[in-house]
């Protein structure tokens, strides 16, 4: 039987990535490359469009970019000047190739494209409205949505069908769209997602992180701007603000786990503030150990600060083989549990005998944490102490980032003296708010109007969330009805 590892399945898993490239040639290639380094933002499926200025051509796939895209065949049968590229990761919709992205459409405008990093809160009510007025659907992703509305908007240019699309949906989105007359970039209002820009010679790129940039040997401009329409004909950029200006909220996991380390996502270093959480976690929850082992790879900026700061020895107690996929076979229930060890295995001869502090990013379901802390024991560690380089995770994302229900989430169901024993750990520790905040640079946290979207910790969420209050209402109706029967 294929199933996911273990030690994948007990994370937030990553949203999607997004690469566009106007103005080169072989664009798709650039696009290709791009996505080879947005990999880890999605890993189950991927897919590029390109336009010759003529005809626009997809190829789109489940699974890697590596093996899909790697064909010179493949890239010059897209071929053109324009391309964008997808690697995705389920949050709404079922995995199939019909969810693939970008997605594409005939318009009576012409041939419309589309790329979309994270989630559109009102998707269902919006798709019910348009089948109702006699829209047919291709697909379950909530990015669909936005091409019948744009289709059946009433507005006479492209631009101005895009805007009154926009302003319906409610939600986090980073979109590049290609349609004949161009490429269009664009963030929501309150820039949840991340997208930014660079310049490769005269063509323009966009990309879900500044990692892909380096990878193209682009050259970093700017962030595109909360609410920021990005227009490119060519070579040539325009920009407009055709939305009401809110306070950004940004999403504050990105920092945390999703982008890699070696990106900088909002003038911040990914790997920076990582360590400074780490430093950050040693003030706020200092422990007696001999050691400081991070869980890889995720766990590592944060494990160096924790170090530096605690001055505990940082060792790598933990080896990760990098030749095991996220699936891999497990025959039977009796070596089920052995699969752990086929991608992190203990450092016994280093653990033996120590007390060690294992840092993680992040506690989900809680699944992971068991298991770590078992294989410390049985690796002779004395004590096993585990600190969270992030507040504990208690509510769901509705932004683009599959979390289980919130009756699954570990610390949304027990309280800190629960948690620890349910992992088996001498003690648990989390950042604080606020810790995570000033290793962002802040004072704190402001509580009147927050400086980044922490709803996964806090339960404030940045934006109304239609289908989900939807949803719930049915729940309580049918619960209500259920006990007057």
């Amino acid at each position: 039987m294929l199933t996911t590892n273990p030690f994948d399945d007990d994370h937030l898993h990553e949203e999607c990535g997004i690469f566009g490239v106007s103005g080169a040639d072989s664009a798709a290639a650039l696009v290709a490359l791009g996505l080879h380094a947005l990999q880890h933002r999605g890993q189950e499926a991927a897919g590029i469009t390109a336009f010759d200025g003529a005809q626009f051509r997809t190829h789109r796939a489940m699974g890697h970019v590596a093996g899909n895209f790697d064909s010179d065949s493949v890239i010059r049968a897209l071929g053109g000047s324009v391309a964008c590229g997808h690697v995705r990761y389920s949050t709404t919709g079922e995995t199939a190739l019909r969810n693939v992205q970008p997605l594409y459409a005939d318009l009576a405008t012409g041939g419309f494209a589309i790329a979309h990093n994270g989630n559109i809160s009102n998707a269902m009510r919006l798709r019910r409205e348009l089948v109702r007025r006699g829209s047919i659907f291709q697909s379950t992703s909530d990015t669909e949505t936005i091409i019948h509305l744009v289709a059946t908007s009433s507005y006479r240019s492209l631009l101005d069908r895009f805007i009154d699309a926009l302003k319906q949906v409610e939600g986090a989105y980073s979109l590049i769209v290609m349609t004949p007359e161009g490429m269009i970039a664009c963030r929501d209002p309150l820039g949840i997602r991340p997208l930014v820009m660079g310049k490769l010679g005269d063509a323009i790129i966009f990309a879900s992180e500044t990692v892909a940039l380096d990878v193209v040997g682009a050259e970093f401009v700017r962030s595109v701007e909360p609410g920021e329409l990005v227009i490119v004909q060519g070579t040539e950029m325009r920009s407009i603000h055709p939305f009401a200006k809110a306070a950004a909220r940004p999403c504050i996991f990105e920092w945390v786990y999703f982008s890699r380390p070696d990106s900088i996502v909002g003038d911040h270093s990914v790997y920076s503030v990582r360590k400074a959480i780490g430093a950050q976690l040693a003030i706020e929850s200092p422990v007696e150990a001999d050691l400081v082992i991070p869980v890889p790879d995720s766990g590592v900026p944060a494990a160096i600060g924790y170090a530096q700061e605690s001055n505990i020895p940082f060792e790598l107690g933990i080896i990760r083989s990098h030749y095991v996929g996220r699936t891999f076979i497990q025959p039977g229930d009796k070596v089920r549990h052995l699969g752990v060890k086929l991608k992190h295995n203990a450092n016994r001869a280093l653990i033996a005998g120590k007390r060690v502090v294992l840092i993680d990013d992040s506690i989900v379901r809680g699944t992971t944490s068991v298991k770590i802390v078992q294989m410390m024991r049985e690796a002779g560690a004395t004590e096993v102490h585990m600190r969270i380089a992030s507040p504990p995770t208690k509510h769901s994302c509705f932004y683009g980032v599959d979390t289980p229900e919130r009756e699954k989430l570990l610390a949304a169901k027990l309280d800190l003296a629960k948690m620890t024993e349910y992992i088996g750990a001498d003690s648990l520790g989390f950042v604080s708010i606020d810790g995570l905040y000033k290793a962002l640079g802040e004072r704190d946290r402001t509580q009147e109007r927050p400086q980044y979207c922490d709803a996964c910790f806090t339960g404030d969420y940045p934006t109304v969330l239609t289908d989900h209050d939807e949803l719930a209402e049915v729940d309580q109706f049918a619960l209500l009805e259920e006990r007057v029967a």
